[in-house]
């Protein structure tokens, strides 16, 4: 990360090509060059994939790593190819705050933002180049780490519109959507309210989890006064692609999780599941999606000590290839739920994930994947406190909520316990000198 010149107290601005050279010249001389190089589980939803601008999301080479554009009609880190580490965080407005307050708590999370995405310091005299005597801007562990794809991407929560108690707090409730709203209760859920929902979120993906985690600390401490954090994740190992050219991960369960996601060379299925369309209502979320977070506890002592037979059955794919158990050599092969074995049972059977998770069974439902594996330590018995931090966006929550109830009878819920959860609307893209949600405040 390094500094560069900044914009007006208030004002929203994206760092210019003299920025970044300003900025590249000051770390030439600090020393600090640029390093080289950069529902449910869901195993088996559907198939599927965006053309257009969302392909064409620029990603630029800076300082050798590569860097991918803030701006553009989508808000980056959803069709983004998904990278190695998370940091996400879920943010409550302050008591007595008022819309001034959530207005200018924006366009510094978009400026500060539009600067970590291309490896540059919150501000201007950013970790170094400040008065001496007093607090830095930035916090600095980002020194010299390149962008390493850095992707920040916004939501506001159904609370930010209208508390619990029915309050307006910052004139909005009138451009609530209709959809967002808490999710419903779904049979097993075992959720910490201190892990769940919150008036703002903040979704920061990159392949370095320093870069995540710096992004996240400097957000909230420019948020300091204005906005607090109510809880917060990590993630590695994403659990899911965006692109046909990743290859599909793998789960802490073992299996390969994310075979048919939505992919972002798919503009049609982008267009019917993933985007809010321009005649959707209300107008200022076109180009937006909706978020669901669900941090799902795997119990994976029960599991390890599962027979490799009994995993298939329940999954409905072989672990090695990810083929489904209907016949096919690769994980890419269609799941033939018709198919019997010689005895006349069904060869993906009839409590699979794969199966109750297919769009098939769920009226065409789809939904589009980011979520990562987790380890927080151990519990208390000495288990693992590890799981999946299940991230989807979708057209409307309705989506996720259809394929959530589908798997009420998952054979895979004895295994699993939903103990977080969240739902966000995640405005359109930002342009160069606006801020984020900035349709909403028009």
């Amino acid at each position: 990360m390094t500094t560069s010149t900044e914009p007006p107290t208030g004002a929203t601005a994206t760092p210019d090509e003299s920025e970044e050279t300003a900025g590249l010249s000051r770390r030439g001389l600090l020393g600090l060059a640029f390093g080289a190089g950069a529902a449910g589980l869901a195993v088996g939803a559907g198939a599927g994939a965006t053309a257009g601008v969302a392909v064409g999301r620029a990603r630029e080479r800076i300082g050798g790593a590569s860097a991918d554009d803030f701006f553009g009609v989508h808000q980056a880190g959803i069709t983004t190819p998904v990278q190695d580490h998370l940091h996400f965080a879920s943010f409550d407005m302050m008591a007595r705050t008022g819309r001034d307050d959530l207005v200018s708590l924006l366009q510094d999370w978009t400026y500060a933002a539009s600067r970590m995405t291309r490896g540059l310091d919150v501000s201007a005299t950013g970790a170094v180049g400040g008065d001496p005597e007093a607090p830095p801007d930035d916090t600095g562990e980002a020194l010299g780490l390149p962008p390493s794809g850095l992707t920040i991407t916004f939501g506001f929560g159904p609370t930010l519109f209208e508390t619990t108690e029915g309050v307006d707090r910052y004139g909005v409730a009138a451009q609530r959507p209709p959809e967002l709203s808490r999710l419903p209760a779904f049979l097993g859920d075992d959720l910490d309210p201190a892990a769940s929902n919150g008036d703002l979120c903040i979704q920061a993906c990159a392949d370095d989890p320093q870069v995540a985690v710096h992004a996240v600390r400097n957000l909230s401490r420019i948020a300091f006064g204005r906005a607090r954090i109510r809880w917060s994740q990590l993630g590695f190992g994403r659990t899911s692609k965006t692109t046909a050219a990743q290859e599909t991960p793998r789960n802490l369960f073992g299996f390969k999780d994310g075979t048919a996601n939505v992919l972002a060379g798919d503009g049609a299925a982008l267009d019917e599941s993933v985007w809010v369309a321009a005649s959707d209502r209300p107008a200022w979320m076109a180009g937006g999606s909706y978020l669901v977070a669900r941090k799902i506890a795997m119990i994976i002592e029960l599991w390890d000590r599962q027979r490799l037979a009994e995993q298939h059955r329940i999954i409905g794919r072989d672990k090695a290839e990810g083929a489904p158990l209907s016949g096919g050599s690769d994980e890419f092969a269609s799941p033939d739920f018709e198919a019997t074995d010689a005895a006349g049972a069904a060869r993906i059977d009839h409590a699979a994930h794969v199966r109750l998770a297919h769009p098939a069974h769920n009226g065409g439902v789809r939904i589009l994947r980011r979520g990562y594996n987790y380890v927080d330590g151990n519990n208390d018995l000495g288990r693992l406190d590890a799981g999946l931090f299940f991230l989807s966006y979708q057209r409307t929550p309705e989506q996720f909520v259809t394929l959530q109830r589908s798997l009420s009878t998952d054979a895979l819920n004895e295994y699993i316990r939903h103990v977080g959860s969240g739902v966000w609307a995640i405005p359109g893209g930002i342009a160069p000198g606006s801020f984020v949600g900035e349709a909403l405040f028009a």
